[in-house]
């Protein structure tokens, strides 16, 4: 018996970019990187809040797509919300290191 769970994926296909992160060797320094990723979770905001407008308008938009890209957004700015505390973390652990 098939479960309609077995189709679901962690990363869907639909990202945009594939992987996240550069390819190795590809010359990205770590701001770039962090650049992308920002742009990217305000992509999937975007995404999300034009979705729940057209639902909202009743202009035939799905509802199950909709709260999809919700779900996105909201993991996605979860992520880089941890990516913050880390890097902050990390700020402040230097700071206190004494030369």
């Amino acid at each position: 018996m098939s479960s309609a769970i077995s189709g679901i994926r962690i990363l869907p296909a639909e990202i945009e970019g594939g992987a996240i992160g550069p390819k190795p060797g590809s010359g990205s320094s770590f701001g770039d990187v962090l650049r992308g990723a920002v742009g990217e979770t305000e992509s999937l905001q975007q995404t999300a809040e034009q979705q729940v407008s057209e639902m909202m308008k009743g202009n035939g938009a799905d509802v199950h797509q909709a709260m999809i890209s919700v779900e996105k957004a909201d993991l996605s700015f979860q992520l880089m919300m941890q990516v913050r505390n880390k890097m902050v973390q990390a700020y402040q652990d230097i700071s206190r290191l004494q030369f």
